[in-house]
């Protein structure tokens, strides 16, 4: 990388505020108030289709794509053995809070009223955590030993392989189904239906080992977008580019789309492409108002959630988690009583949702404004 590049590497304001909005709208998304239903567009959709809480997941390996543009040409400067030892240690790190954040918290009531260990055979392998780290463990392989122009030539290749593997060991008629798609058999002969999410109408892992391979193409999206963002800088031609390129995607993912649904359960290669354009397209109006216009009212809000994004969520999946063990009554938790008691007192209905999600998403911003006061940065 030249001098340029590493020179500009670090005055991208924008590409910390998308990582923030990511982390932001995932927190919402996660933490809905009871009592009431959330609003359609902030839940998933129910398999086939697309919602803006479907964007979220994607948009952080995106993000996660962008950030190790800029970090990888610090990791060519050292030897092999290095780069295997950080990579494997930080991926192994990743999986693993992902798994004990399933575990948690570790104990449970008994059957005699006294607390015993949670069996780790009904604790979920993958999940959003260790999707990441796998992501990243291969797209990091990826970037290190080869080209971009390879980078981009194996993810139209996964795309592609995903598509014909599903279609080529589902059974006829049923290979895009829930219940019979290749992905989630593969998940119960390898993980056993006590390892994955059971939340859903059948047990089936939104996460799970198959659609593991397309999601590394939203990381390579994302890491191609960081170079290109480098080399053309704050300049229109690039946000000309970024919005061209990120449009002639979406196209090609409604056509896609007509014979391999957007799914984001499935992770469908038209979601892949789908979501990479809107990343795309977003990435190049937050460079334009932020880089170009230089308008900072508000985003040091987002920039808060960026610089600890993986801590931050971490944070609050577990508070979350504690928030619901918390007895209130004999029929509430403490993230009902509050969400039903008091904020759907006085916003009733999808309203009142929306807001218990926000007062919970901001209580997570202050950890994060309290640690970056403390300029603690936690490296996940």
């Amino acid at each position: 990388m030249n001098n340029t590049m590493i020179k500009n590497s670090n005055r991208f304001l924008s590409l910390d505020v998308f990582r923030g909005l990511t982390i932001c709208l995932m927190i919402v998304v996660n933490t809905p108030g009871t009592g009431a239903d959330l609003y359609p567009y902030l839940v998933h959709a129910d398999w086939f289709g697309f919602t803006l809480a479907d964007l979220v997941f994607p948009s952080f390996l995106f993000a996660m794509g962008n950030a190790m543009s800029f970090s990888m040409y610090k990791m060519k400067e050292t030897t092999d053995g290095m780069f295997w030892k950080k990579v494997i240690k930080r991926t192994f790190l990743i999986f693993l809070l992902g798994y004990l954040m399933y575990w948690f918290p570790f104990f449970r009531e008994g059957i005699d009223g006294g607390l015993e260990l949670k069996p780790i055979g009904e604790t979920r392998i993958m999940g959003v955590l260790q999707r990441i780290a796998l992501c990243y463990f291969v797209a990091a392989i990826i970037f290190y030993y080869l080209s971009e122009k390879a980078a981009l030539l194996i993810s139209g290749i996964i795309l592609m392989l995903y598509w014909g593997i599903l279609y080529a060991f589902g059974p006829s008629g049923g290979e895009l189904d829930i219940a019979t798609n290749v992905g989630t058999r593969l998940d119960f002969s390898l993980l056993g239906s006590s390892h994955i999410y059971n939340g859903d109408r059948i047990p089936f892992d939104p996460e799970g080992i198959l659609s593991t391979l397309p999601a590394i193409v939203n990381v390579i999206g994302g890491f191609l977008a960081g170079t290109f963002i480098q080399k053309k800088g704050k300049s229109f031609e690039g946000i000309a580019k970024l919005l061209i390129v990120g449009f002639l995607l979406i196209v090609l993912a409604f056509w896609w789309d007509l014979i391999f649904p957007i799914s984001k359960k499935l992770w469908t290669s038209s979601f892949v492409l789908y979501t990479v354009g809107i990343d795309l397209s977003v990435m190049a109006v937050l460079i334009y108002f932020i880089e170009l216009k230089n308008k900072k009212i508000g985003i040091e809000f987002f920039t808060i959630f960026g610089k600890n994004p993986l801590f931050i969520y971490l944070f609050s999946e577990l508070f979350y988690i504690t928030l619901r063990l918390i007895p209130v009554g004999s029929d509430r938790d403490a993230f009902e009583w509050v969400s039903e008691k008091i904020v759907q007192e006085i916003f009733p209905g999808s309203f009142g949702a929306l807001i218990t999600a926000i007062i919970f998403m901001l209580l997570c911003w202050v950890v994060g404004w309290w640690l970056n006061k403390k300029r603690i940065y936690i490296k996940i």
